[in-house]
């Protein structure tokens, strides 16, 4: 009788984990294109933990897959990880435009050493690793954010 009911235990609890969900917050992301000449940039946003590797993909502007190895560092990171990100892609984004992109961020991830990276590459232009790097603070995310290289700036809102 009592491993009837250590089994039952056992398994309604891990009923209970894994029916908990992780809690994430919404935020709204503005991107604001500096102006150049030439194709639309595809920009990819990752989640960057606190050792400086890829974590996670949370947005990806353009989305013709062919183009996706001329964001380098990000591509062997996907490469290996094989996710499936066709419901995190959007358009390409061009010289002097504005992009409004929403993504999801675990809560627990906030002010624990991780940062949002967004890397961005251009047709028959230069590519930057690091166009633009926000750490994921309360502080960081709150301030605007300038960019390196296509992008002008980056501003997030919770919502």
């Amino acid at each position: 009788m009592k491993s009837i009911l250590k089994v039952a235990f056992t398994a309604a609890l891990i009923c209970l984990v894994s029916f908990q969900s992780v809690a994430q917050s919404k935020y709204k992301c503005m991107l604001q294109m500096a102006n150049y000449m030439g194709e639309g940039a595809y920009i990819v946003v990752s989640l960057i933990n606190p050792k400086g590797e890829y974590e996670k993909t949370l947005y990806v502007m353009g989305d013709d897959k062919k183009w996706y190895n001329s964001l380098k560092e990000w591509n062997k990171f996907q490469t290996k990880k094989h996710d499936d990100i066709s419901a995190t892609s959007g358009a390409s984004v061009t010289g002097g435009d504005r992009s409004i992109t929403t993504f999801e961020i675990e809560d627990a991830k906030l002010n624990k050493g991780y940062k949002l990276r967004f890397e961005s590459a251009v047709e028959d232009q230069k590519y930057y690793v690091t166009d633009a790097e926000i750490p994921l603070t309360t502080a960081g995310l709150a301030d605007k954010t300038e960019g390196k290289g296509y992008i002008r700036y980056v501003r997030l809102n919770k919502i």
